[in-house]
C-alpha cells in the first residue's frame, strides 16, 4: 500500500514497482474478504458473527473461527513458519498499530485505513508494475484488479496454490516471478513493460 502510494506521486527515480498481495483500495479488500467469510462452514460464521456481536473478539472461540479464515487465506501451510509466527504473536502482545490502521479484524475494517484507496490515482503510475497474490488469497482478485485495470502494461501474476504469502507457500516460483520482472531492468534503469 505504502508503494502504491509512493508511485501515484510519479516520484523521480522510480523504475518499476512489484506489488504482492496488496489491495488497490481497503473498501475493495473489504467486499472481497467479506464474500470469503461468507463461504465459510456455517457453524464458524455463527461464532464469528456471535462473539463479535458480543463484543467477544478476544475469546478462545473467537480465535479459533478466525484461525479457519486464516488457514485458508492468509497461510496454507502449518505450522507457521517462525517468522509468520513471530508477527502473530508480537501482534497478540501489542495491537496497537494493527488495531489504530486496520481495527480488530480484516473482517471489518474500522481503523484508519477504512476508506484508503489509490484507485482513482492510479493511470498516474508510469512505470512497470507487477502484481502478485495468491489464488486462494485475502486480496482478492477484486482487490488487486484496479492495479492491472488502470496502470498501462501491468502484469499480474497469480499463484495457484498460495494464499496470503505466496512468498512463503510457491517460494521458489515466487522468487523466479521477481526475478524475471528485475531482470526485465535494463542498465538504464528502465524495466521492460
Amino acid at each position: 500500500m505504502l508503494a502504491a502510494e509512493h508511485a501515484v506521486r510519479g516520484p523521480a527515480g522510480l523504475r518499476g514497482m512489484v506489488l504482492a498481495d496488496t489491495p488497490a483500495s481497503m473498501p475493495l479488500w473489504s467486499r472481497g474478504v467479506a464474500r470469503l467469510r461468507r463461504a465459510l462452514p456455517r457453524e464458524v460464521r455463527e461464532v464469528l458473527d456471535r462473539e463479535e456481536a458480543a463484543g467477544t473478539t478476544g475469546s478462545r472461540e473467537y480465535a479459533e473461527a478466525a484461525q479457519v479464515f486464516y488457514d485458508r487465506h492468509l497461510l496454507r501451510v502449518t505450522p507457521y513458519p517462525p517468522e509468520v509466527a513471530a508477527v502473530f504473536a508480537g501482534r497478540q502482545e501489542d495491537p496497537t498499530v494493527y488495531r489504530t490502521m486496520i481495527g480488530l479484524s480484516e473482517f471489518d475494517v474500522t481503523g484508519t485505513l477504512r476508506d484508503w484507496s489509490v484507485v482513482d490515482r492510479l493511470a498516474s503510475v508510469r512505470v512497470p508494475v507487477l502484481v502478485l497474490r495468491g489464488g486462494h488469497d485475502e486480496a482478492t482478485a477484486e482487490s488487486v484488479a484496479p492495479f492491472t485495470e488502470l496502470v498501462a502494461g501491468a502484469r499480474l501474476r497469480v499463484f495457484p496454490a498460495s494464499s496470503h504469502m505466496p512468498h512463503i507457500e510457491e517460494e521458489t516460483a515466487f522468487r523466479e516471478a521477481v526475478e524475471t520482472f528485475l531482470a526485465g531492468c535494463d542498465a538504464g534503469g528502465a524495466c521492460v513493460r
